[in-house]
């Protein structure tokens, strides 16, 4: 049984990577340059069996102006403008199948599953290409453009999570002052930047973040995808090879992205999870700048709280985005309430 520290540790648990002078200018820049491309959504209804649910399929620009796509879910009956949830996948995995997802429109909210670039050939399928070449790297994204920040993989990337959150504040049927972003390891990464520099997120749902912490990181895992950059580095071993390798991680680094983060967010850690070492998940929760809450699974690993995360969440964003409320006044009109077993006066 795996775990790195003990808990009274990780609770103080401070990041050793540093923060680079200007990483705040890098990304303002960055996204105001994605900016400069109109957001450009296009939707087409998808076909399905369910009943309750309507499916479209969406085109949205993200870096560069550059088509990404994804699904949008949308309870049926939906008659007034509707929160949302932006979902961000986790390493390997693409927007996967519009039935994977079914959670989030149930629970009243329009729901955009975002396409990975490049990837969605491991777990779950993607459609997105990342048209970009880069220099020498190990197989898979870790390495991919990362001879320099302007060309590393999750600049694109990143971005394309801070352009999904302005695709789906463009529709005339989410209201924009009720956004929420939610992901699990990279997919929790994905969910810190879009907070950090969309400037729309009101709350976050971060789980078992990924790339938090990264030097600290290779000290303890080697297991994949960390292990392409293990394997990147063994293959330059002057010293000055790897500190500019360290140098690009740094502005991709979730425990940075953290600082600059504000909204209210919930995290989970598993404190026996190999692929996200439980000390770097709470690097990154320890530097969030926001309001902030941590869900602690002592004997499990990457799944973290399962289901009672996604539980956690729907909670926690309908207390953050005003539908708690909402759901309180409908049961009153003499529906059902299931939550107390019986019927409401």
């Amino acid at each position: 049984m795996f775990t790195d520290q003990p808990l009274d540790q990780l609770q103080h648990r401070q990041a050793t990577v540093a923060e680079p002078t200007d990483f705040a200018e890098f990304w303002c820049q960055t996204v105001a340059e994605a900016r400069e491309y109109p957001v450009a959504v296009k939707l087409d209804r998808v076909s399905t069996s369910l009943r309750a649910i309507e499916v479209w399929e969406v085109r949205f620009g993200g870096w560069g102006g550059e088509p990404i796509s994804a699904w949008l879910l949308v309870p049926a009956d939906a008659n007034r403008p509707l929160p949302a949830v932006v979902q961000f996948h986790g390493y390997g995995g693409g927007r996967g199948h519009p039935l994977d997802e079914l959670a989030w429109a149930a629970a009243g909210y329009a729901h955009l599953v975002m396409d990975n670039r490049g990837q969605g050939a491991g777990w779950s399928v993607g459609q997105t290409p990342d048209p970009h070449g880069t220099g020498p790297q190990v197989p898979g994204m870790m390495t991919k453009g990362i001879d320099s920040r302007e060309a590393y993989y999750y600049r694109r990337l990143m971005t394309d999570a801070v352009r999904a959150v302005d695709a789906v504040a463009s529709l005339e049927l989410v209201d924009p002052d009720r956004l929420a972003v939610t992901g699990g390891s990279q997919g929790g990464a994905l969910a810190l930047a879009a907070t950090a520099w969309s400037g729309l997120v009101k709350a976050a749902d971060v789980r078992v973040p990924f790339l938090a912490d990264i030097p600290h990181a290779l000290q303890l895992t080697d297991t994949d995808p960390y292990g392409e950059l293990v394997r990147f580095l063994a293959s330059r071993p002057q010293d000055q090879a790897q500190a500019r390798v360290f140098e690009v991680l740094a502005y991709f680094d979730a425990a940075n992205l953290a600082r600059c983060a504000t909204a209210p967010a919930v995290f989970s850690v598993g404190l026996i999870d190999e692929i996200t070492p439980a000390s770097t998940v709470f690097a990154a929760y320890n530097n969030y700048a926001g309001p902030k809450d941590m869900a602690v699974y002592r004997f499990n690993g990457h799944e973290a709280g399962g289901t009672l995360d996604l539980a956690r969440a729907i909670a926690f964003f309908d207390r953050q985005l005003g539908v708690e409320s909402e759901s309180t006044a409908e049961r009153s009109n003499g529906d059902v309430d299931l939550l107390a077993g019986g019927w409401s006066d």
